[in-house]
């Protein structure tokens, strides 16, 4: 056998995950090797670790429902960000990736839809379905697409109770099998930030929304029946600390909420005691994708990352940006789609105004009843700093808008005119997450780019490499990069707790080189003497 003193030596050991390690004590010094020493050595056995493998890393179940071969999904990014070409190159890696359908139009999701299909016929995908609360035939529209286009798997997101659309998705994919057991061929994966959300989704469809459903001729009898017998996910991804809408809380805290709440269902013998639970938010390192498998998520969900990444919908200009934030270079803001009701998302602060500014403008809708009202100084800066222009020239933009899109809020907006303040407000939210899609120049100050702590943190663990550029960044690589860290520190965590005290120099993951060609399946890890050529003291 051979056994390494040195630090590349020991990182070479340390990172061959498909073969088992050993910390051993030989000759008086402390070293690594990859093979059991022979009968009768004077090679002594300090501690071991055996193969790790990154598909072993969450739930098997998640793996076997859709299809995968890694543990690993890009959560959905509206507008579109979450590409085509993003969902096509993590399908390629064996991962999940949902196409980022909220905010676009429905004939633009009806060809997103229609090109993956082409492109990923025997791999699977999901889309996003983002809960409208303003705009129920949005959604309605949206589940028409899909279940007219045979998607298999939606990612629901903002969702904070029953909904009859999503509802009317699930259900309708309800069949039993030859066996006679049910088999659910519309899945739902959603994201969470509360256990109280999250029992909605444990359980199964509400009765008398089903019974509706049915009497608008929208679902069966027999789908009905059937409905009583899942919950209405197939997967829950725990939202902590993430970008867009998000409630900022803590990972170590809610994951372990709602799995011991997926484990009461269990224990109770319903059926939301099978639903596999992720995780998302704050997970832009090996370390952080990690620490969510060890407290038990079935997968991770990656939205931050990706959104830097080549192959994001999302122009350069926004993605220098991202490449340059720090973990503390974020805010929140008032959400366009959400603004009356005061639910915010999370941004980018670090190079844009946005946040400010969309704080300012909700401040100017909670005190004031129209626009009208508004102080003098007031209606100068929102057209100096807001609008370009006077608010009177933009209404006639935001009729013209509503008038084919959402005419019901027209009629509301001519008899209260506090909402079509909020209206005009909202014009800004909206156009400034395009302007920054679409890269334009004159309003960088104006980008509203959602964005977490993950981003930072992804940034500086790839400091002084070639993915400190984002045009070097692609999607399937930063995953495979993440997922095969997070095996390595599985090792040095096993090792750990055997009672090896590891130097700093082996304690952390090197990212991988950057791949031009986002084709080619093989990673090139960094060199593992970069860490350094010193002697591993004794007792290290």
């Amino acid at each position: 056998m051979t056994v390494s003193f040195d630090r590349a030596g020991i990182r070479g050991a340390l990172a061959a995950l498909d073969r088992p390690c050993y910390v051993v004590r030989a000759h008086g010094r402390i070293g690594a090797a990859n093979e059991l020493p022979r009968p009768g050595s004077e090679i002594e056995v300090l501690a071991a670790s055996g193969p790790i493998a990154t598909h072993q890393l969450g739930s098997a179940g998640f793996l076997r429902r859709h299809g995968l071969r890694q543990p690993y999904m890009a959560g959905s990014m509206a507008g579109g960000i979450s590409s085509v070409d993003l969902v096509v190159a993590l399908a390629g890696a064996g991962a999940l990736a949902s196409f980022g359908a909220a905010g676009l139009g429905t004939a633009r999701v009806e060809q997103a839809v229609d090109t993956l299909r082409r492109r990923l016929p025997n791999r699977p995908w999901a889309c996003n379905i983002i809960h409208n609360p303003a705009s129920p035939r949005a959604e309605r529209e949206i589940v028409d697409v899909y279940l007219r286009h045979g998607v298999r798997c939606v990612e629901a997101s903002a969702f904070m109770g029953p909904d009859p659309e999503l509802v009317r998705y699930r259900v309708a994919g309800l069949r039993r099998g030859p066996d006679g057991a049910v088999r659910a061929d519309n899945r739902v994966i959603a994201k969470v930030s509360q256990p109280a959300i999250a029992t909605f989704f444990l359980r199964p469809a509400p009765a008398e929304m089903v019974d509706e459903l049915v009497r608008q001729g929208r679902l069966t009898n027999e789908q009905a029946r059937l409905a009583a017998q899942v919950p209405m996910a197939d997967d829950i991804t725990v939202e902590a600390d993430s970008a867009g809408h998000t409630d900022r809380r803590p990972l170590v805290t809610q994951l372990p909420l709602i799995l011991a709440l997926r484990d009461r269902e269990a224990a109770a013998g319903r059926p939301g005691g099978a639903v596999g639970i992720g995780a998302a938010g704050g997970i832009g390192t090996p370390q952080a994708a990690f620490a969510a498998f060890a407290l038990g998520a079935a997968y991770v969900v990656t939205g931050s990352v990706n959104q830097a990444c080549v192959e994001a919908g999302t122009s350069a200009r926004a993605k220098g940006l991202l490449a340059q934030a720090g973990v503390q270079d974020c805010a929140t803001a008032p959400s366009a789609d959400m603004f009356e009701m005061g639910v915010h998302v999370q941004v980018l602060k670090r190079g844009t105004l946005f946040p400010g500014r969309a704080a300012w403008l909700h401040q100017l809708y909670r005190d004031h009843g129209s626009v009208e009202e508004l102080p003098d100084a007031a209606l100068a800066r929102l057209e100096r700093e807001i609008f370009h222009r006077p608010p009177s020239e933009v209404w006639p933009d935001v009729v013209a808008y509503l008038r084919c899109h959402h005419p019901e809020r027209l009629e509301r907006a001519e008899r209260d005119p506090r909402h079509r303040m909020a209206l005009l407000f909202r014009w800004y939210l909206g156009l400034s997450s395009r302007w920054a899609t679409d890269g334009a120049p004159e309003r960088v100050g104006d980008y509203q780019i959602w964005c977490g702590p993950s981003m930072g943190a992804f940034n500086d663990w790839v400091r002084d490499t070639p993915w400190a550029a984002p045009e070097n960044r692609h999607a399937a690589a930063v995953a495979a990069a993440l997922l095969d860290g997070a095996a390595y520190q599985n090792r040095l965590a096993q090792l750990r707790f055997a009672g090896v005290r590891l130097p700093s120099w082996c304690t952390t993951t090197p990212p991988y080189e950057a791949t031009p060609d986002p084709s080619r399946p093989e990673l090139t890890p960094l060199s593992p003497c970069l860490v350094g050529a010193a002697e591993l003291r004794e007792g290290a």
